[in-house]
């Protein structure tokens, strides 16, 4: 079986925008069973985002109660969650205070139910250094035990290489199918290769 995050996962994941990110989100209850049924299963990689939808209805808040009512099923979910984000315009922020105000934000969102295990900047912010925020990441979040691990989401192959020397990453999010194999030619499956790096594949029906 396939690990991130250091932690044994199966071979397909389970990503949560389609529930939130949308006009008329799933309703609640619907969104629970669906990802009652997606674990038992055996898709126990969960991947979400902070701006999944609006402060009222995001990833944070359906898995607050998704884990309110099935508590004994933290420990069987991996979840990575993207954050980051400016939401007005929608832009990176990866700055020491952004990387605060939105791990601070998603952990709190969580309300101690489940621990987060690993965290993306959904974009890389050409205003702020990578060691910068890594470095953030790395002695506030992850040496207090706060945060699993570091991923890294739409990377490059150079940013890829360039994060590996600041801190150790857990996986990398990019799309990846037989409609879009750019990965193969690009440099990205060989950095992630030659960092022992996982790669999380998005789309991989070529978005359906």
């Amino acid at each position: 079986m396939p690990h991130v995050i250091g932690k044994e996962v199966g071979p397909v994941g389970y990503g949560l925008m389609g529930f939130t990110w949308r006009p008329q989100p799933t309703p609640t209850d619907q969104a629970i069973a669906a990802l009652k049924a997606a674990l038992e299963s055996g898709l126990t990689l969960w991947n979400g985002a902070e701006f999944y939808g609006t402060p009222e209805c995001n990833s944070m808040t359906l898995l607050k109660a998704y884990f309110t009512k099935y508590p004994h099923d933290a420990d069987k979910v991996t979840l990575v969650v993207k954050g980051g984000m400016d939401l007005d315009p929608l832009a990176p922020n990866s700055s020491p205070e952004g990387t605060r105000r939105s791990l601070d934000n998603i952990i709190g969102g969580l309300g101690g139910l489940k621990k987060l295990d690993g965290y993306a900047p959904a974009r890389r912010d050409p205003k702020t250094p990578l060691e910068v925020t890594c470095g953030i990441i790395q002695r506030e979040y992850i040496d207090t035990g706060k945060l699993g691990a570091l991923y890294l989401s739409e990377c490059s192959a150079e940013t890829i290489h360039e994060a590996a020397k600041h801190a150790t990453i857990g996986a990398a999010e990019v799309e990846f199918s037989m409609f879009s194999p750019d990965i193969l030619s690009n440099g990205i499956a060989k950095a992630c290769a030659e960092h022992n790096i996982p790669i999380l594949a998005y789309s991989p029906l070529g978005r359906g």
